[in-house]
C-alpha cells in the first residue's frame, strides 16, 4: 500500500507546483489530505459492496380483493336496503328490494288465468254436468214409457184384427208408432252415453296446452317478482353500496359490492433474477403490520411478461431490473387478517426466518 500511496503523493505535488498558486508546504498538506479521503472512500465502497445480500428474501406487495357485484335484475325504485357498508353477511341474507306493484299484479293475473284453463280441462275430462245428464235420463225414461205403451197397443190391435173388429190399416199405424218409439229410446240412450263421455281427444289436448302455457306464464311472472328482491349470493363483507332507498336502479346496475374471504389475494413483484425460484402451488409467507405471524398463501399466478420495467435496453447486465407480477391466495380463514390496499411483504420462507 505504501508504494502506490507514495506515487500518488508525488504526482499530486507535481501538479500543484506546476500551477504556482500555493507554497510547497501547503502543497504537501493538501496532497496528503486528498489521498487520505480517497483511501478511506475506497475502503468504504469495498465494505458496502461486500455487505450486500446475495439475493432478496422478501418482496414488496399489496392486498387486493375481487368483489362480487350484486346488480338489480329489473328496473325499479329501491324501496329498502337491508345492509350497510362493513356488514358481515351470510349467503341468502336479504340485500335490497325494489318496487314490486307491477310484478305482483302480473302474478295475480297469471294465477287467475291458470285457474280458468284448469277448469276448462276438468270440464272436458268429466263430460256434461250432472244436471244435464239427469235431464237426458228423464227424457230416456219418457221414451221408454212411450215405447211400452206402443207395445201394449200393438198387442191389443193384433187381437182385434184377428176377431175382425178393426181393419188391418189400424194395425199398421200401431206398428209404425211402436217403431218410432223404439227409435226415440235408442236416440236418448245414445245422447246419455255421449253426455257421460269426456271431451274429444283433440279438445282435451288443446285444453292441456292452454294449462301448460298458463303455468309457464305464472312461473315467469313469479321469477320477475322474485328478482325485485335480491339476496346475498355469497358470504362476505359489504364493501360498498352504490344506491340508496328511493333511488332508481336500472337492470344490470350494481347496487351492493360484496367481498368474500376467498376472493382476497396478495399481489407482489419479483425481480427477474428470482423468478426461477417460484412456481404455481408454492406456499409463501405474507408479512403485514400488526400480524403476529406470517400468513401462509399459495401462488396461483405468475405473470409471463415484465411490469413496471424502466426504459433500459435488455442485456445480461441490466436484466435484474425487470420485475414480474405474482399472485398468491391465502386460506379464507387467514384472509380475514388482511385488508384490500394494505401493503405487505412476501417471503419465500413461510416462517419468515
Amino acid at each position: 500500500m505504501k508504494e502506490p500511496f507514495k506515487t500518488a503523493r508525488e504526482a499530486c505535488m507535481k501538479r500543484l507546483h506546476s500551477s504556482h498558486r500555493i507554497s510547497a508546504v501547503h502543497s504537501e498538506s493538501a496532497c496528503s489530505m486528498n489521498l487520505r479521503i480517497h483511501f478511506f472512500s475506497c475502503v468504504l465502497v469495498a465494505c458496502l459492496s461486500g455487505c450486500q445480500p446475495a439475493g432478496e428474501t422478501r418482496f414488496q406487495g399489496y392486498v387486493e380483493g375481487e368483489p362480487v357485484l350484486v346488480a338489480a335484475q329489473q328496473n325499479g325504485q329501491l324501496t329498502s336496503l337491508a345492509v350497510q357498508r362493513g356488514d358481515a353477511i351470510q349467503t341468502g341474507m336479504p340485500l335490497f328490494s325494489q318496487d314490486q306493484a307491477v310484478e305482483a299484479a302480473s302474478v295475480s293475473q297469471a294465477k287467475a288465468q291458470l285457474a280458468q284453463t284448469q277448469a276448462q280441462l276438468s270440464n272436458l275430462a268429466t263430460g256434461k254436468r250432472p244436471p244435464e245428464i239427469a235431464a237426458i235420463e228423464a227424457q230416456l225414461k219418457d221414451a221408454e214409457a212411450r215405447r211400452k205403451l206402443s207395445v201394449e197397443q200393438l198387442a191389443r190391435q193384433q187381437a182385434l184384427v184377428a176377431k175382425g173388429f178393426v181393419s188391418a190399416e189400424s194395425l199398421d199405424q200401431v206398428r209404425t208408432q211402436l217403431a218410432r218409439d223404439q227409435a226415440g229410446v235408442a236416440q236418448m240412450r245414445a245422447q246419455l252415453a255421449t253426455a257421460r263421455l269426456p271431451g274429444r281427444a283433440d279438445e282435451r289436448a288443446g285444453a292441456q296446452a292452454q294449462v301448460s302455457a298458463s303455468q309457464a306464464a305464472l312461473e315467469q311472472s313469479t321469477i320477475k317478482l322474485e328478482q325485485k328482491s335480491q339476496r346475498a349470493p355469497v358470504s362476505g363483507q359489504v364493501q360498498d353500496i352504490f344506491y340508496r332507498a328511493g333511488e332508481w336502479a336500472a337492470a344490470g346496475q350494481p347496487v351492493v359490492s360484496l367481498l368474500p374471504a376467498e376472493n382476497i389475494k396478495v399481489r407482489f413483484f419479483v425481480p427477474e433474477t428470482r423468478l426461477g425460484a417460484l412456481r404455481a402451488g408454492q406456499t409463501v409467507g405474507i408479512h403485514c403490520d400488526g400480524c403476529e405471524a406470517p400468513v401462509p398463501a399459495v401462488i396461483r399466478f405468475i405473470s409471463a411478461s415484465a411490469e413496471y420495467t424502466p426504459p433500459v435496453l435488455y442485456s445480461e447486465k441490466n436484466r435484474h431490473r425487470l420485475v414480474y407480477l405474482v399472485e398468491a391466495w391465502p386460506q379464507p380463514k387467514d384472509a380475514a387478517r388482511l385488508h384490500p390496499g394494505q401493503p405487505v411483504g412476501v417471503s419465500l420462507n413461510v416462517s419468515g426466518q
